[in-house]
């Protein structure tokens, strides 16, 4: 029995000629898409409002990560911006509005009052707006009034 060791050459000519018959595709990387600004998320937006350590009383986490479009890499010291309807306020009212930075991996986190159902839906509203990516609002609904926690990832995309 003769065994026939195909040269290197060999191999990657005849990969080639298999590829451009258009049966294989070959791996190609694709960056992480931005995050698109949700309908309503911009609703009672209050530009400015204050980093603060908690809004009112706490008991709820609203929490997520900041990545870059593209590379998906964490940016930290990005400001979010975050507001409800709450048990201690209405989402148009100042003092239901306050903002976080991220942290060194891209993730924020902040305690609020209890988010309560507002037009039948218990929803937070996010933002980034601090210019140095395209600003995005999020709206994001929760799965059921009791829940304590909500998150919400941003992928953002350099201006």
């Amino acid at each position: 029995m003769v065994m026939i060791t195909p040269s290197r050459r060999t191999v990657i000519v005849g990969a080639a000629a298999f590829a451009a018959t258009g049966l294989v595709v070959p791996a190609q990387a694709k960056g992480l898409a931005p995050t698109q600004t949700m309908r309503g998320g911009a609703n009672n937006y209050l530009p400015g409002a204050p980093i603060v350590e908690r809004i009112g009383g706490g008991g709820f986490w609203m929490s997520g990560t900041v990545r870059r479009a593209g590379d998906g890499a964490p940016l930290p010291g990005q400001r979010i911006q975050i507001w409800a309807h709450t048990t201690e306020g209405h989402e148009r009212d100042p003092h239901s509005h306050g903002a976080t930075l991220t942290d060194a991996n891209g993730v924020f986190r902040l305690e609020m009052p209890q988010i309560v159902p507002a037009f039948g839906q218990p929803h937070a509203h996010l933002a980034y707006d601090s210019g140095a990516f395209e600003t995005v609002f999020l709206r994001p609904v929760m799965a059921s009034a009791r829940d304590t926690s909500l998150t919400a990832d941003f992928v953002l995309m350099p201006v």
